[in-house]
């Protein structure tokens, strides 16, 4: 029987799990939603909701206080800023854990656990962004062609360059026909070979 065993103890003693906990919950404040285990997803939802409902009040005390269970200054400030204004007027429950299955190794149950406030996939902000840009199916060559303007732009920005450009070019068309020479000089002594095996 689990009588008055309210909380988990995760197989640590005290100072791991404190440790472990605060990380998880300053992991948690700064990217809104993080992956684990179950069990530890449960315990962090008992951390660090008692400390979101603290942030609502914007005091020096509060601060103090929740950065005593953090021991993250950055983590205490992204609560404080960002995530207290957004939260104001929700009467608690501020995670959400969804489960994901199975870890590979020993089976533990995953999950996520986020900030229902910052969920992008259940807001109403984030669909009318997803409406306005729908993505397309688009070849390589629509990269040429955009390019291929800017290209004009430049040239017709520095004419002197492709002046200068011209003669190189001349150039360069040269040398290749000097190298074609010695292979038609080949040929004459491959017809002298041919009229001596005649003789």
């Amino acid at each position: 029987m689990r009588h008055n065993k309210k909380i988990n103890h995760l197989g640590r003693q005290a100072g791991h799990r404190k440790a472990l906990m605060a990380n998880l919950a300053s992991s948690l404040l700064m990217h809104k939603r993080i992956n684990t285990t179950l069990a530890k997803a449960k315990a962090l939802r008992m951390y660090v909701e008692p400390l979101i409902t603290k942030s609502k009040e914007d005091t020096t005390h509060s601060r103090r206080t929740v950065f005593s269970y953090l021991k993250d200054k950055e983590a205490t400030a992204e609560l404080f800023r960002t995530i207290a204004p957004k939260i104001a007027d929700r009467p608690g429950g501020y995670c959400r854990i969804l489960k994901t299955g199975f870890r590979l190794g020993d089976a533990a149950e995953m999950c996520f656990i986020e900030l229902v406030d910052f969920d992008a996939a259940y807001t109403s902000d984030a669909a009318p962004k997803a409406a306005a840009a729908p993505k397309t199916r688009r070849s390589r060559s629509g990269a040429k062609k955009a390019a291929a303007p800017a290209a004009e732009a430049v040239a017709a920005d520095a004419p002197d360059a492709a002046a200068e450009a011209a003669p190189a070019k001349k150039a360069a068309a040269k040398k290749p026909a000097a190298a074609k020479k010695p292979a038609v000089a080949k040929k004459p002594a491959a017809k002298k070979a041919d009229e001596a095996a005649a003789e």
